[in-house]
């Protein structure tokens, strides 16, 4: 976990270019605009499927595997510190109104009241599927082949080959 303050002026303006770029793809989705969004990642894989309503706050430490479908009003609030990445692996399916939040407030009210932030990364293996409206929260890694469900928070990490559901996410089964 690592404080940085988001509202110093060049992460303001890193926020409102990337914002701008966001706004173009969801007002109109081209294959263009796609573009523009993917190359604004750190890495993107082929075959890479991000429907309308996507927004990310950088975009330039997201990594994204090959095959990934990112349903429609994905949130990825990602951080601008090199090694606070949200990575997402290969054939992953996110569903819509998903939030990955890899930034978060401080805790402490005296870093708070100095506009502190912390970042954490989170990673998702590869084969995931993260169920419509479910919140990941900052420092979290998801194990390949899981399923994460529908509404669930995810707080803690999850291993590999398991379904966790509700708030908070815990342990349903393992596939």
């Amino acid at each position: 976990m690592k404080l940085f303050n988001s509202v110093t002026k060049p992460y303001l303006m890193q926020r409102k270019q990337t914002g701008e770029i966001c706004r173009l793809f969801n007002k109109s989705p081209s294959k263009g605009n796609l573009k523009r969004i993917k190359e604004l990642f750190a890495q993107c894989g082929e075959e890479v499927i991000i429907e309308s309503g996507f927004h990310c706050d950088y975009g330039n430490h997201i990594v994204i595997g090959d095959r990934t479908f990112i349903n429609v009003n994905c949130t990825l609030l990602d951080s601008p510190l090199a090694n606070y990445s949200i990575t997402i692996g290969d054939d992953c399916l996110i569903g819509p109104n998903v939030q990955l939040l890899a930034v978060s407030h401080a805790t402490n009210p005296a870093e708070r009241l100095n506009k502190e932030n912390f970042a954490a990364p989170i990673a998702l293996g590869n084969n995931v599927w993260i169920g419509a409206g479910a919140i990941i929260l900052s420092g979290v890694n998801i194990g390949e082949n899981s399923i994460v469900g529908a509404g669930a928070v995810v707080t803690k990490n999850v291993m590999a080959n398991t379904v966790v559901a509700g708030n908070p996410a815990r342990e349903i089964r393992t596939l």
